[in-house]
């Protein structure tokens, strides 16, 4: 997924803005980054959920069980994930240990992190072509506010 460079979009009155469906341009933004990501992490036969589980084990070794962590990630996983298959399978790569403590990245497992990291902002990078961080930060925080208006957790995860 290289950069295609910014993309000029149409202008449009805002009144034709402002009624714009929001859950069709949500959806289609997540459907184009989340593919994005995926697609990048396949890359390194990866999927979501171990990425996901390789930082929350880099970011705190030794103090994740499967059951806290799965039960941390299971809000964000839209695939049905068998998480106890991800972490047998990071662990039959020899990318992350277990004990009775927790999970721990080996150093083969940080450098496919690392790997991953790198392949991720290049989704990232390409995604915020043409945005202004203040922008973004707007964006995010309208998005934030709708879903606490609609009774989810606004706050960052």
């Amino acid at each position: 997924m290289e950069g295609k460079g910014t993309v000029t979009l149409k202008d449009y009155p805002e009144e034709e803005l402002a009624a714009q469906p929001i859950g069709a341009w949500t959806g289609e933004a997540y459907r184009r980054v989340v593919g994005g990501l995926r697609e990048q992490l396949a890359v390194e036969d990866l999927t979501q959920p171990h990425w996901w589980t390789l930082n929350h084990a880099a970011g705190a070794p030794g103090t994740w069980t499967r059951a806290a962590l799965t039960e941390r990630l299971r809000p964000y996983d839209d695939l049905g994930t068998d998480f106890d298959a991800v972490y047998d399978d990071l662990i039959a790569r020899g990318w992350l240990t277990e004990d009775t403590d927790g999970m721990t990245l080996t150093e083969a497992g940080e450098a496919g992190r690392l790997r991953a990291h790198e392949r991720n902002l290049r989704v990232h990078r390409r995604t915020h072509e043409g945005i202004d961080t203040a922008d973004f930060v707007t964006t995010i925080n309208v998005l934030r506010r709708m879903v606490a208006n609609l009774g989810g957790n606004g706050d960052l995860p």
